[in-house]
This record gives structure tokens, sequence and C-alpha cells, in this order.
């Protein structure tokens, strides 16, 4: 059996002992303990603020590890989760995410954010033998209306709004102009690469280790956290966190009970399609003059 095999058996077979047994989130009890748990993950996930929205490095570094550190005496198996969540963090910051369409620029998001991704899963499923991490295939199928009417909603409203935030404050200037047909398709494997990325990182991975120890609203609000601070480095920036935020917080609400990794990244690709097309058309406007919001 191949590693992509054993991978995928894995996956469905998690989605299905979810969906058997279901999920309780953890309650917090006003308790000197429970305030130092949510202490310690408000510092790994508020790092990422430091890190990636205001750039402070190294400094940025000090809440990740006094985090770990300080979960390290309540509690070590949180402290392991965030230890996992923080080396993630520290392999993403390894690299300056702006937008970078070269060679050498694609090949340094694929091996960093790939190690970002396989490094923790690794340590968890093989170091550490649980199976927490999943991938969930299979969960969440067949779509029901909502989640149809949901995707019609994310286009529509991409369409409206995105145009007007990118051209408008000007945050379509923190991607590389696209001169030719080959800068444009690198740009949209490149923007739906991430956005793949962004659930199996931000949601398969920091998210649902912060359930496993959090009610879901809470472990909701510190993915978030991370994920828009990812996005401000990357791009999202001006007004974009009212975007970005809302954003990360319904990807991870969805994936709480839908336990559907397809849907997440179905939602999050179409959307991502619609930024494709409103890069492409605010650095070459005779191209895909097609949105009525654009200034």
């Amino acid at each position: 059996m191949t590693f992509g095999e054993s991978l995928l058996e894995w996956t469905m077979a998690d989605s299905a002992v979810d969906h058997a047994r279901g999920s309780v989130a953890p309650a917090l009890a006003p308790t000197a303990a429970d305030a130092g748990r949510v202490a310690a993950a408000v510092l790994v996930c508020g790092a990422a603020v430091l890190l990636f929205a205001a750039h402070v490095r190294p400094w940025g570094y000090v809440p990740l590890l006094a985090g770990v550190v300080l979960a390290w005496g309540i509690d070590r198996i949180l402290a392991r989760h965030l230890a996992l969540i923080a080396l993630g963090q520290i392999i993403i910051s390894t690299i300056s995410l702006k937008a970078d369409l070269s060679d050498a620029g694609i090949a340094r998001f694929v091996v960093v954010f790939g190690l970002a991704v396989l490094v923790p899963f690794a340590i968890s499923r093989w170091a550490w033998g649980e199976r927490i991490i999943r991938f969930p295939m299979r969960g969440g199928w067949p779509w029901t209306r909502a989640q149809w009417a949901y995707i019609g909603v994310v286009i529509v409203a991409g369409y409206l709004i995105l145009p007007f935030y990118f051209i408008g404050s000007g945050a379509y200037r923190n991607w590389p102009d696209v001169s030719g047909s080959n800068e444009i398709a690198r740009l949209f494997v490149g923007v739906n690469a991430v956005g793949i990325w962004d659930e199996l990182f931000f949601v398969a991975t920091v998210f649902t280790l912060l359930q496993r120890h959090f009610p879901v609203w809470l472990a909701n609000l510190l993915q978030a956290a991370v994920f828009a601070s990812f996005l401000w480095e990357l791009g999202y920036r001006e007004w974009g966190p009212l975007l970005t935020v809302p954003f990360a917080l319904i990807q991870g609400w969805i994936f709480s009970w839908a336990k559907s990794l397809p849907y997440v990244i179905t939602v999050h690709l179409l959307f991502d399609a619609v930024v494709f097309a409103v890069l492409v058309h605010a650095h070459r406007p005779e191209l895909l003059d097609i949105f009525v919001t654009a200034p």
C-alpha cells in the first residue's frame, strides 16, 4: 500500500468514526487551570499577529514559546498540541509570504507550506500515536440545500465585494503584475493551491487541534486569528481583515459540524476563483471586465 493510499484510508476511517461517535466540545470552568489553558492558547495563536501581520521577528517567537511552556505546567497534552501549532507557524515564518510567481518563489511556497502541514501531522500520527489531525474526505455528503445555497452566496458576495476591495483599496498591488498568459496561469495555480493549503493547515490542523481542548467558538476564534494574520502578510491588507476574519470563522464553523474537507475546500476555491478574476482585471483592465462594483 502506498503512502497516498494509506493516508486516504486513514482519512475515510477517521471521518466514519467522527460521524459515529459525534463530538462534544470541551467546556470551560471558572478555574485558574482553565484560565491558564486559555492564556496559553491565546499566546500561541496570538503570536501569529506579531509574526505575520506586524512582522515583529524574532520577538514574535516569544509568545509561541511562552504559551507552550505555560501549557506544559498545566496540561501536557494541550502543550503538545500547542507545540504543533507553534511549529507550523515557525515553519511558515521561515519565508516571506509576499506573492511570488517566479520558479524559485513557487518552489519555496511548495516546500515550506507542505512541511507546515506534514510535519505536525507526522509527529502527531507516528511519534505520538494520535489520530487527531484528520482530513475527512467523505463527511457531510450529500450536501444539504443550505450548503448549496451558501456556495451561491459566497460566489455572489465575492463578485460584489472583492472588486471594490481589491481595486478600491489598492490591495491588488500586493500581488505581482500579470503581463502575459504565463503569469496569469501561474497566478491561477498559485491562488488555488494556497486556498487548498489554507484549509489543510488552518482548519484541518490548527482548528482541529484546538477543538480537542476548547469549545468550538473559542477554538474558532483562535484559528481565525492565525488564519487572518497569515492572509494579511500574503496581501489581504488595508481593510482586508473585515473580509478575511469572517471568512475564516465561517469556514471553521462549517467544518466543525459538516466534517467535510471537500466542502470547505470547494467553498474556498470558488471564492478564490473570484479573487483570481479580480486580480487579473485589476492588473489588466481590458481583461475580465465583468465586475459592476469595480471602481
